[in-house]
């Protein structure tokens, strides 16, 4: 299974936001592990950069980047997906780059805790909790 971890995920872990960073750590442990191929989209490390920059200092953040940036695939975006995602039914355009990037990759779902975000999506959405109890009933003992 290869799923895209929306920006909201990730930014759990970096900021280690309760109650949500203990699941978010455990995907990412999961990726880790082999169990799935986690992806980011492109845009994803910029907006932690900026969304996490007053909680975090610059090293930290970078630091946190690189350790992403080894454990996970990037989805590219480029002028075709900004232009797809223009064009989608989705109200916000960082959630339907994000969606038009995974779809480009041909990934199998997107994890995010904003399901109502991507009420129109093409690809399964599924909520950590959700993803992560997937990812349990479906690997061998």
């Amino acid at each position: 299974m290869r799923a895209l971890l929306d920006t909201d995920v990730v930014l759990d872990v970096v900021l280690a936001r309760a109650p949500f960073a203990k699941i978010a750590a455990e995907l990412l442990d999961l990726n880790e592990q082999g169990l799935f191929e986690a992806y980011i989209s492109g845009i994803t490390p910029i907006n932690i950069f900026y969304i996490a920059r007053k909680a975090r200092t610059s090293g930290d953040l970078k630091q946190a980047i690189r350790e992403l940036l080894l454990s996970v695939r990037v989805c590219p975006i480029d002028h075709s997906i900004l232009a797809t995602a223009l064009a989608t039914p989705f109200s916000d355009y960082e959630d339907a780059v994000q969606h038009a990037s995974a779809v480009a990759s041909q990934l199998d779902a997107i994890v995010t805790r904003n399901l109502d975000d991507y009420k129109n999506a093409t690809l399964p959405v599924f909520s950590p909790t959700d993803f992560l109890n997937k990812l349990k009933s479906e690997s061998p003992e």
